[in-house]
């Protein structure tokens, strides 16, 4: 009996280990409480905005935001909307989704990633063939790089057709934003070999504040607007998702945060990262 008993719990803790070994991906609730995808689903479904935080070149956030973005819309209206689009190239988005024109130019004349392909072509698809607006977000590449250069008031010298482009200015870069004072101490204070740590936090409030103005701008109240960026835009819910909710703090928000670790177990560490935590492993396989 007891040499059964023996051989039952060798078998347990292989299948366990094999179970381990195997896993995609673990969601989290920001408490440490895993959650199913259904799960998750039903939560973020009940928010008026989703900041859906990735890796870039993550295969398994990509798929999981394509898996989520069809059950939602299966509970309410949605809107998408994307940090890999620039207002500039709204015009172009708008006339592949109404099938005005072929995906060859829109490869050509859209600033389309290097990963289109593989990684945000199938949201397009699925917002062309759902006939659901897709949101250009972020705001155009060389005018966060003029604000890198010589701070925001490179903006005031920009024309007016060239504002159309941008949000309502001027703005405030927040204070106390985790995700900036981060890049801070990530890039050692920053100043010196030319660079200005203020100028490169501007840039990147602007690309945060566009975002969100853009999000403000074209969410409606019965619709979920699901927003795919990467993971530092929005967690600690600073960044783009600190905007939206200084613009509007009744507004509810969902952030989801991707982390990569050896071990899917939750860590303490992740807790204040977003609303809901997406862990994949390590030894992952990237996109590009």
């Amino acid at each position: 009996m007891r040499s059964i008993l023996f051989s039952l719990l060798l078998i347990s803790a292989s299948v366990h280990c094999i179970g381990q070994r195997g896993e995609a991906y673990k969601l989290y609730s920001s408490k440490g409480k895993e959650l199913s995808f259904d799960k998750l689903v039903e939560e973020v479904s009940k928010s008026d905005v989703i900041c859906f935080g990735e890796y870039h070149n993550n295969p398994i956030a990509h798929w999981l935001q394509l898996e989520l973005t069809k059950a939602v819309a299966e509970e309410r209206d949605v809107i998408l909307g994307a940090e890999m689009f620039e207002t500039d190239d709204q015009l172009v988005l708008n006339e592949y989704l109404a099938g005005r024109i072929k995906e060859d130019h829109l490869k050509s004349d859209a600033k389309l990633w290097p990963n289109y392909k593989t990684d945000y072509r199938p949201l397009v698809e699925w917002a062309k063939e759902e006939q659901v607006p897709f949101i250009a977000t972020n705001t155009p590449r060389r005018y966060a790089s003029l604000v890198s250069k010589e701070g925001m008031a490179g903006l005031d010298q920009l024309d007016e057709e060239a504002k159309v482009l941008l949000p309502e200015l001027p703005f405030t870069v927040r204070e106390n934003d985790r995700g900036y004072d981060e890049m801070v101490e990530m890039m050692g204070g920053g100043h010196g070999h030319g660079m200005n740590m203020d100028n490169m936090i501007a840039a990147q409030a602007l690309k945060d504040y566009t975002m969100a103005s853009n999000i403000m701008k074209h969410r409606k109240e019965e619709s979920v607007f699901i927003h795919y960026n990467g993971s530092f835009h929005s967690q600690y819910r600073d960044g783009m998702a600190g905007y939206l909710r200084d613009m509007d703090p009744k507004l509810e928000l969902s952030v989801i945060s991707s982390v990569s670790a050896d071990d899917l177990s939750f860590s303490e560490e992740w807790k204040e990262l977003g609303d809901f935590i997406l862990v994949t492993p390590t030894s992952m396989t990237k996109t590009h």
